[in-house]
């Protein structure tokens, strides 16, 4: 093809004029740094006040700084430092690559466990293998809070069960189908309902994936177009909302402060969150869809939805049997009622109905244990509505216990494998190697500062996989780094590390949100990841600008203009560009 032949043509012409390109390069290397080099060396072996003056002295000045303990000192932890950072970025990137190259997470992210408690135990047998087990797994599975996640997770799978065996979500998909005519009409309501869904990403998830299931796909939207709806709307959804698990997190994570109301200042400055919302009405309002998002776009307006071959969930729609008798209402109580509930448990957490305020009870609310115990009360009611209604028997209500236990078994594997790798990385010392980043650069480059922080936050989510365990490491730094000085700034930094833990998040194929929107849109979680990641790289991209922009004027009221309008031209570029290939395609297919 075309391509072919322009690649052997360059490969001639660096072949037969070499010398152009490597002779330049070859130059540059020797004057800017070969001859540096050597000449330091020498000036370290010689006695000056000016280059003019140089006596050779050999040894002496090594002698006198290794009698020095202030520099040995230094120097050792400084070889310490260099050690432990290169272990770490080798076991997350070793970690990561096998994830993207095999196309499979559960023995990735274990070799990735693996290769960190070699490293920790120093290649010893025995010690790495507790090292996994009992510093690893049985830790963080022993861990409370993650206990509850847990059980939060089993307890949701159930109720989704429900609704389905019920007939509600096929009641309400349904009813959808007769009142929502256009394939723009689905998109905007599967993004409202990802929006109303606002308490906690793993319930979004799983919610607005079974709901809106049959109408996309009646509307032929691709499965990889609808785990994008569903994962661009649980997190940078949950980030922005103040009644959420997210900011209880958050919240915990400010020590010294009023962490509820730091969280409510920097909403305005989450600027991927936003923007990514922003990106996705705008796409939808012009019809703009580019990388390989397009192309499945274009398969399921041919009628394949899934595009590639592999399709795990192909026939999950005929294994399951509706339930003539359910109706709308057999899915919005139990969506209503879980998410009153669950507001409810958190606030009794954080000492409401023992005389706390409800802003207070929330910012120090156990968001674990809040949402175990308003997911329970949700599912008690989910079941008595239906015995009430006759739409299903206890023995069928606890069948789907099971069932909903099952359907979470690969989330809570992959969250289990997930925290272990976070806890390998935390034995190597990862919060040490970002503190010294972020400290060394809040010198000169305090400006800066946010959008350093967003890439690094993007960083670490993407090779752990998990957002909380970026603002665990984070937020403790930027609040030390601001502390007594510039609020404003604390603030847009906190917000840039919330968002670059979003935005690695988003693009981590061992992100347990990401395999949670896979799951509820029922499509292969690879498709997902390959097609979300050019739009999340669009939004991080306008992000990092943005926050640069916020570094210096300090006020959301100029950066989010300016990040809003720089997305809309890249949209509109997209858009006609998408018109030209169109047209361009047409006039080809016509000759």
């Amino acid at each position: 093809g075309t391509g072919k032949r322009r690649f052997i043509m360059v490969g001639r012409t660096i072949k037969k004029w070499w010398p152009i390109f490597v002779l330049p390069t070859l130059a540059a290397f020797i004057i800017g740094f070969l001859w540096p080099f050597i000449w330091g060396i020498y000036l370290s072996f010689c006695k000056f006040t000016t280059v003019q003056d140089v006596t050779f002295v050999g040894f002496s000045n090594y002698q006198k700084i290794l009698l020095d303990n202030t520099f040995s000192h230094a120097f050792w932890l400084t070889v310490i430092f260099a050690f432990i950072s290169s272990i770490l970025i080798n076991v997350l990137a070793f970690a990561i690559a096998l994830a993207l190259i095999t196309k499979e997470v559960y023995s990735s992210l274990f070799v990735g466990i693996l290769v960190g408690a070699l490293f920790y135990s120093n290649f010893n047998f025995e010690g790495t293998i507790l090292h996994i087990f009992e510093g690893g797994m049985i830790s963080v599975l022993t861990d409370s809070y993650n206990m509850g996640i847990l059980i939060f997770l089993v307890v949701l799978g159930t109720i989704v069960v429900l609704m389905n065996r019920a007939g509600g979500s096929a009641a309400y998909g349904k009813w959808a189908q007769k009142r929502i005519k256009t394939r723009k009409g689905t998109l905007f309501a599967t993004f409202a309902l990802g929006v109303l869904i606002f308490v906690d990403d793993y319930f979004n998830c799983l919610t607005v994936g079974s709901v809106m299931r049959p109408v996309t796909d009646k509307h032929n939207v691709s499965r990889a177009k609808l785990a994008y709806l569903i994962d661009a709307t649980a997190a940078p959804v949950c980030i922005i909302a103040p009644i959420s698990s997210w900011a209880a997190a958050v919240s915990g994570f400010v020590e010294g402060e009023d962490g509820i109301t730091l969280f409510v200042h920097a909403i305005p400055y989450n600027f991927y969150a936003l923007l990514t919302i922003f990106m996705m009405v705008a796409m939808v309002l012009m019809k703009v869809e580019f990388g390989t998002m397009g192309v499945h776009e274009t398969n399921a307006l041919k009628g394949d939805i899934y595009t590639t071959p592999a399709r795990p969930y192909a026939n999950a729609a005929e294994d399951e049997k509706s339930n003539p008798r359910g109706k709308v209402i057999d899915l919005l109580i139990p969506i209503v009622s879980l998410v009153i509930c669950c507001v409810i448990g958190m606030i009794y957490t954080g000492g409401f109905f023992s005389g706390t305020d409800f802003v207070t009870a929330f910012s120090q609310s156990d968001a674990s244990v809040g949402l175990v115990l308003g997911s329970f009360f949700g599912l008690v009611i989910t079941i008595v509505l239906y015995l009430i209604r006759r739409v299903m028997n206890f023995r069928d209500c606890m069948a789907c216990i099971p069932d909903g236990f099952k359907a979470m078994v690969p989330a809570i594997l992959i969250l289990t494998f997930a925290w272990t790798l976070k806890a390998m990385t935390d034995s190597l010392g990862a919060s040490v190697f970002v503190s010294a980043i972020v400290k060394s650069s809040a010198g000169g480059l305090m400006n800066f500062l946010p959008a350093i922080i967003f890439v690094i936050g993007a960083v670490i989510a993407f090779a752990t996989g998990t957002s909380w365990g970026t603002f665990g490491i984070l937020i403790p730094i930027v609040v030390n780094v601001f502390s007594g000085t510039n609020h404003e700034l604390m603030i847009i930094s906190i917000s840039a590390c919330m968002a670059g833990a979003v935005c690695g998040d988003h693009c981590s194929p061992i992100s347990d949100t990401t395999i949670m929107a896979s799951a509820g849109a029922q499509c292969e979680h690879v498709n997902h990841v390959s097609t979300q990641l050019p739009y999340a790289m669009v939004a991080a991209a306008v992000s990092f600008l943005t926050y640069i922009i916020a570094g210096f004027v300090q006020t959301a009221w100029i950066a989010l203009p300016a990040g809003i309008i720089m997305m809309l031209v890249f949209v509109t570029f997209m858009k006609f560009s998408q018109k030209k290939q169109t047209t361009a395609f047409s006039q080809k297919k016509e000759a």
